[in-house]
C-alpha cells in the first residue's frame, strides 16, 4: 500500500461530500482517539501530559508537512488570530497589499488598525506581484483561494516582495492537505486545519521566520508560552520560549488530541500524490461540464441567487457549498469518480 492508499483508507468515505473546503471529515483514528479522550475526562482520569503530547505531536508532524522545523511552528486556534498577532505587529502608517475577495481572516486583522494609519490595499489576484510597491511593507495573501480555488503566483509574489524589502504573510488554509506547501519561503504562515487537515476545529498552527519572531509581540503571552510550561502557571516573572512556542496560545486540549492523527497521517503521505489525486478528480470533473482544466482541487461554477445548482446537487446526493455568488466544490482524499460521475449527473438535470 502507497501513502496515498494509506492515508485514503484511514477515512470512512461519504459518498457525494465534496466540502472539504468548508470542512473535512474526520478520519476513524481521530474519531476513536476523542471518544477515549471523552470517556477518560467523565471517569476523572483525565491526564494533562497526554494533551501536551498531543500538542507536541502535533506540532512536529505539521512541521514535516510544512517543511518547517517545529521551533518555528506556533499553535493556536483560529487562523485570524493568528493572523492578528502578525498584524499588529506591523508599523503605523504602514501599506499592507492584500487580494481583492480574499478570505476575512486574512485581511480584517489588518484592516482592524486603520486608526493608526494602517491602511489595506486591495488588487486583483493575478496582478498581486505586479503591485507591490516600494512602499508596501507587507503582502497578506491565500495560496489557494477560498472562493474559487485560484492559486496565488508565489514564485512572482515572492520575488515581488523580495525587492521592495516587503514581508510576506501567507494563510495556508484551503492548500495544505491537498497542495505541496514550503512555509518557510514566506514570513509568516496561517493555517486552520479543520478543512484540508481533518483535523477537529479549534487547531491551528503559525509559522514564523526568527528573523519575524524577533519583531513580533507575543500578544496572547499566557501560562502555556512560557519555556518550562509547568514552570510559568503563576507570576510575576515571566520567562517566554525562546523559539516560536512563545506565540503559543493554551491549547484546547481535547481537540489536539484528535489532531494528532489526523496531521501525522497527512505528513506521512506524498503530498504530490494527494495533489494528483485531488486536482485529476476535480479536472475530471471539469472536463465532463466541457470546462477546461483548472489545476485546483476546488472547482467553483456560477450560480443564481436562489442557489439553483447548489439545489440540484443536493437532490442529486453531493454536499457543495454556496461561496461568493458561486456554488463551490472540493475534492479531497475520500473522493473517488463517483463522486465526480453524482456531481455531473447532477448538474445535467439543470
Amino acid at each position: 500500500m502507497d501513502s496515498l492508499d494509506a492515508l485514503r483508507a484511514a477515512f470512512t468515505p461519504v459518498p457525494g461530500y465534496l466540502d472539504a473546503a468548508t470542512c473535512g471529515l474526520p478520519s476513524r483514528a481521530t474519531v476513536e482517539a476523542m471518544r477515549e479522550a471523552l470517556d477518560t475526562w467523565q471517569a476523572g482520569r483525565a491526564d494533562l501530559a497526554v494533551y501536551d503530547e498531543a500538542v507536541t505531536r502535533s506540532r512536529a508532524a505539521y512541521a514535516r508537512l510544512v517543511g518547517a522545523d517545529a521551533s518555528q511552528v506556533a499553535v493556536g486556534s483560529q487562523a485570524s488570530a493568528l493572523v492578528g498577532l502578525v498584524a499588529a505587529g506591523v508599523p503605523d502608517g504602514a501599506e499592507v497589499l492584500a487580494v481583492d475577495g480574499d478570505f476575512a481572516s486574512v485581511t480584517f486583522p489588518f484592516t482592524a488598525h486603520a486608526d493608526r494609519g494602517v491602511t489595506v490595499r486591495h488588487v486583483p489576484l493575478e496582478r498581486l506581484a505586479d503591485e507591490v510597491r516600494p512602499t508596501t511593507h507587507t503582502v497578506a495573501f491565500s495560496l489557494v483561494q477560498s472562493r474559487d480555488g485560484r492559486l496565488a503566483d508565489v514564485d512572482a509574489v515572492l520575488a515581488a516582495a523580495e525587492a521592495a524589502g516587503a514581508r510576506t504573510v501567507c494563510d495556508v488554509t484551503q492548500a495544505a492537505g491537498w497542495l505541496p506547501v514550503d512555509a518557510t519561503r514566506f514570513d509568516a504562515t496561517v493555517c486552520a486545519s479543520y478543512k484540508w487537515l481533518a483535523a477537529p476545529r479549534g487547531t491551528a498552527f503559525l509559522t514564523v521566520r526568527p528573523e519575524l519572531a524577533h519583531d513580533l509581540r507575543p500578544l496572547h503571552a499566557g501560562w502555556y508560552a512560557g519555556e518550562q510550561i509547568w514552570s510559568s502557571v503563576y507570576g510575576p516573572g515571566m520567562t517566554l520560549a525562546r523559539d516560536a512556542r512563545r506565540f503559543d496560545v493554551s491549547p484546547a486540549w481535547l481537540c489536539w488530541v484528535g489532531a494528532v492523527p489526523a496531521l501525522e497521517t497527512f505528513a506521512a503521505a506524498d503530498p504530490e500524490q494527494v495533489r494528483r489525486h485531488a486536482v485529476g478528480l476535480a479536472d475530471s470533473f471539469r472536463a465532463d461540464l466541457g470546462l477546461e482544466p483548472g489545476g485546483s482541487a476546488i472547482v467553483s461554477l456560477p450560480d443564481d441567487e436562489a442557489g439553483s445548482r447548489r439545489a440540484l446537487l443536493a437532490a442529486g446526493g453531493t454536499r457543495a457549498a454556496g461561496r461568493g455568488g458561486g456554488v463551490r466544490l472540493a475534492f479531497h482524499v475520500w473522493n473517488d469518480a463517483a463522486d465526480v460521475t453524482r456531481a455531473v449527473a447532477a448538474l445535467s438535470n439543470s
